[in-house]
């Protein structure tokens, strides 16, 4: 059985000691969780000269994909959703990769491809459709960097019936969280201080949710986890002639 194949925006990184130079990348975890799952993870070069990609041009590079998985990365630039001033926490954003990412998402949506969004991904899903971030949400009491905390599922949603569970043990690193929501998402889980954990569009033409937080950290030892990637890559599948 062929594959779906699985397109993964890749990540600009300044060093890689593998590579000796800077290098286009995405996680380890990651590629192996769509792996487990079935799929066929490729990394895709983000392209968007002067921080604009072209609509036909991506459109045209995810004709040939099943699905489309938006990962985690640094962040985006306040800009992109309106803020005027930009935090003293913001970090690593890139022109190219904003623009790239953010159009891949508009594609995705209007195309119906199957669409999971982690982490980054989550925030440039919820810009594209004119919502807005929290730049930084407080001191280390109020960070969601390198923790495990227990996240609320919506019994009804497509992340709970994914995972089959409506509460996950949620591997997070960000600083930023959704503030205003983006038009035509819900809110399908939240972590007990409030922060908005994962988004769905019930009305989009494909199977699509996002999460804040990190799957890939602990699916390979966490099944509930390991289920969401099981699940996009089914839908993928799907899409197959």
């Amino acid at each position: 059985m062929t594959r779906p194949l699985i397109a993964i925006p890749a990540r600009f990184s300044a060093t890689t000691s593998a590579l000796r130079f800077a290098a286009e990348v995405n996680a380890r975890k990651l590629i192996e969780a769509v792996w487990r799952a079935g799929g066929e993870p490729t990394s895709v070069h983000p392209h968007a000269p002067g921080g604009v990609a072209d609509p036909a041009e991506v459109a045209d590079r995810l004709a040939r994909f099943d699905a489309v998985l938006l990962p985690g990365g640094g962040d985006l630039a306040p800009q992109r959703y309106g803020d005027r001033e930009t935090h003293v926490s913001v970090y690593d954003v890139d022109d190219e990769q904003d623009g790239f990412d953010l159009e891949v998402a508009r594609q995705a949506l209007e195309a119906g491809l199957p669409l999971l969004a982690i982490c980054r991904g989550l925030q440039v899903v919820n810009t594209v459709l004119g919502g807005t971030l929290e730049q930084d949400m407080g001191g280390p009491e109020r960070e969601h960097r390198s923790v495990i905390h227990p996240v609320a599922l919506e019994p009804a949603s497509l992340v709970a019936r994914a995972t089959g569970a409506e509460k996950v043990e949620a591997s997070c690193f960000h600083h930023q969280r959704v503030d205003r929501l983006g038009r035509g998402l819900v809110v399908t889980a939240r972590a007990g201080d409030g922060t908005v954990e994962a988004v769905e569009g019930p009305d989009s033409r494909s199977w699509f949710t996002a999460v804040q937080w990190h799957p890939e950290d602990t699916a390979e030892q966490n099944s509930v986890q390991q289920a969401l990637f099981d699940a996009f890559v089914r839908a993928a599948g799907g899409r197959q002639p």
